[in-house]
């Protein structure tokens, strides 16, 4: 049967290397990895090391080298992009890679229940807190897919949160579920204006839950975002 998620309040719910040399790693390393050497880059691509240094020196492939040293070294963004203009599937860098999600709240209680919910998937990873000064640093840190971001959070509104994101080039990716049960529609508005991607009103069933999350990785994986 199904369980519905509906507490009073803003809170929350009630469960409704070297060059040329080192071993290369595996596909759950490429996952986390944020820098790529030339032979790291060729595994992925699947292309030779030779080809990818030619596209490094001739300025297709951008990156920088090692001071005091030849070794060419390519950042993970920089790699994505090369990838997806030259129509190399993403899988081989990804690998098995799990949808990490951040869940910003300040409610306790509802951070436990995000964490039995998404902890009924094998796929999700989540990682928590309670403020946005917090969220920053995770952010920074654990590079969430997704933010869980409740809107009226104790040092700032959720519509503030989204517009810091968007102003980081870096976090361009990410994609953001805004979460609330007090909000009103010119609040709503706002935090869409301000980038996130879905709203999700309180209250709603786990289904509900699921399904707003799952699309927004679906939608980002159609579109080759991570």
């Amino acid at each position: 049967m199904e369980r519905r998620i509906d507490r009073a309040g803003d809170g929350g719910f009630v469960d409704a290397s070297r060059e040329n040399g080192a071993k290369q790693p595996g596909a759950e390393d490429h996952a986390r990895k944020r820098i790529f050497t030339t032979g790291e880059a060729a595994e992925i691509c699947k292309v030779s090391q030779q080809t990818i240094i030619r596209c490094f020196d001739a300025g297709r492939l951008t990156g920088f080298r090692v001071p005091g040293s030849k070794f060419r070294r390519i950042p993970r963004e920089e790699l994505i992009r090369f990838m997806k203009a030259n129509n190399i599937p993403l899988e081989s860098l990804e690998g098995a890679e799990k949808r990490r999600v951040l869940a910003v709240d300040d409610d306790e209680q509802v951070l436990a229940i995000y964490a039995t919910v998404l902890s009924r998937d094998a796929r999700y990873e989540l990682r928590t807190c309670g403020n946005a000064y917090d969220a920053g640093l995770l952010t920074e840190s654990f590079r969430p897919h997704l933010i869980l971001l409740d809107f009226m959070l104790p040092d700032v509104r959720g519509d503030v949160v989204c517009r810091r994101l968007r102003e980081n080039p870096d976090y361009a990716d990410m994609k953001v579920l805004a979460i609330s049960g007090v909000a009103d529609e010119a609040q709503v508005k706002a935090l869409r204006d301000a980038g996130a991607h879905a709203f999700l009103r309180k209250p709603f069933t786990t289904d509900q839950f699921l399904e707003a999350v799952g699309g927004l990785f679906d939608a980002a994986t159609r579109n080759g975002d991570h």
